[in-house]
């Protein structure tokens, strides 16, 4: 028996998991203490009342012969969820037919099973800061991957390198490109612009994009673009994946959805065009058995007229949280990205440490958490990340202990 070594390579720790014994050591030691939690990203309001009332009402039909149901025949989620995704795409203007969307338990999944369908010759791109996952799903097959800076200078939204990207001493252009808008950890936003140059990039090095669209929900300005179908030419290059976590609370629920277009082809060694729609699905028909039937129906009521009004609540809340944040930091003149179009606020360091060390000194002294950017790349090594998820009142006593600290 012989294990896979790359993941041997990877850090010892998750970055949450480490986190999480530094709080259990520091509350070990101090168990007076009020800790404000700010750093991973889970909701803390509750699901709307119309996504429980269609759960219950799905988990009561199970109980009964005539309405009881078993698997979903084709594995890609049931009709009724698929067609409400589909409307909800053409609300901001967006034309994604239901036929190209697969219900999945949450984005993070398919952001590391997407790269089963391609070869691991291929070579990555990731923007740098980055979601743990895009890099460890794809160095547990031992692929190459590159980075594109994303730093202060750019305004964290790296842009494609006209010249290619240096590995093994020799510059290459990327196979498979991951991007994230709103980006977690960074909470940029790209513009049409800026993404229309991916999408020719991607054209021009016959690329394919992983486009994370997990935090559109929490885009406010019109101008900016919530997928990136948006954008014309984008079904020709781009696969996108988006959840209902952050959107809907449904974090512990688990469903999400992604999108492969029926016109993203591509040429096999033989000469024959393949569709990675017909790959992806052949993937999940092996190893995938889908969503559950209650939790879909739950899912179909987050996009009803009533749904879409309960849940816009929560995000607003949200959304008050991250403006608490980043008028904190303006105040105490720290610079920072996001929070306006997104739940994340990612700023810059204060009294010139690493976010490591940021992190112990904040935990010890303040007794608030947040995540260190250094988990996230090394752009991230001066940076921190904190989240509007969490409670109102403890949002704004969190940013009171930081300002009381930093002045």
């Amino acid at each position: 028996m012989k294990v896979n070594e790359n993941y041997l390579k990877l850090e010892k720790n998750y970055l949450f998991i480490r986190i999480a014994e530094k709080i259990k050591e520091f509350q070990a030691q101090n168990p007076d203490k009020k800790i404000i939690r700010m750093g991973i990203g889970d909701v803390t309001q509750p699901l709307a009342p119309v996504v429980v009332e269609a759960m219950k009402k799905a988990a009561d039909e199970l109980a009964v012969k005539e309405t009881f149901r078993g698997y979903e025949d084709s594995g890609a989620g049931y009709d009724f969820l698929r067609n409400a995704v589909s409307e909800y795409y053409k609300s901001f203007g967006a034309d994604v037919p239901a036929s190209d969307i697969r219900i999945n338990d949450g984005a993070k999944s398919d952001c590391g099973n997407l790269v089963d369908i391609f070869d691991d010759s291929n070579i990555i791109l990731i923007t740098d800061p980055a979601y743990p996952v895009y890099v460890d799903s794809n160095l547990m097959n031992g692929r190459k991957i590159v980075y594109a800076d994303s730093n202060e200078e750019n305004g964290f939204c790296a842009m494609p390198s006209s010249d290619g990207y240096e590995l093994d001493g020799k510059k290459v252009f990327p196979d498979i490109i991951y991007l994230c808008s709103p980006n977690n950890p960074t909470g940029a936003v790209y513009s049409k612009a800026q993404l229309a140059e991916w999408i020719a990039y991607a054209k021009a090095h016959d690329a394919v994009i992983l486009f994370d669209a997990a935090y559109e929900a929490f885009i406010k300005d019109d101008n900016l673009p919530r997928s990136i179908y948006q954008l014309e030419g984008a079904k020709e290059v781009a696969i996108e994946m988006c959840s209902l976590s952050k959107t809907a609370g449904f974090t512990g629920v688990r469903c999400g959805y992604t999108v492969v277009p029926s016109e993203l082809k591509t040429i096999a060694s033989d000469g024959t065009e393949v569709s990675l729609a017909q790959l992806w699905n052949r993937r999940e028909g092996s190893k995938f058995n889908g969503v559950s039937y209650p939790v879909q129906r739950a899912a179909e009521a987050v996009f009803t007229p009533e749904g879409q009004k309960q849940v816009r609540e929560s995000i607003l809340y949200y959304q008050e949280n991250a403006r608490v944040i980043a008028e904190t930091l303006t105040e105490l003149k720290i610079p920072f990205t996001g929070g306006i179009n997104s739940p994340y606020i990612w700023f810059k360091c204060p009294f010139g440490l690493d976010s490591w060390s940021f992190f112990d000194k904040m935990l010890h002294e303040i007794a608030v958490v947040g995540t260190p950017g250094a988990g996230f790349g090394k752009n991230g090594v001066n940076w921190f990340r904190l989240t509007a998820f969490g409670d109102k009142d403890a949002t704004r006593e969190a940013m009171q202990r930081l300002k009381d600290w930093v002045k």
